[in-house]
């Protein structure tokens, strides 16, 4: 079944957006949700930074995440390979 695209009201550290997608509402908002956390963490760390530095330390802080996981899936992905040899 195809899960259709729509529209969900959200806010993000302070600022209302509309974001489309094909999750549930409930899946979208929880993203939303993690995010604006996630921003506000920092804020309270770094109390001086601006909106877009507190934005872009968040989407480092992502991106270290996934790349760590995507190494983790590959460590893995090998040893099932191996298990299965």
């Amino acid at each position: 079944m195809k899960q259709e695209e729509q529209k969900v009201s959200v806010q993000i550290f302070g600022e209302l957006y509309v974001v489309r997608g094909k999750g549930t509402e409930e899946y979208i908002k929880g993203l939303a949700g993690d995010l604006d956390k996630r921003m506000q963490d920092i804020a309270t760390k770094f109390p001086r930074l601006a909106a877009h530095q507190v934005a872009t330390l968040v989407a480092l802080n992502l991106t270290d995440e996934l790349a760590k996981l995507k190494e983790e899936q590959r460590t893995v992905m090998a040893m099932l390979g191996e298990n299965d040899a």
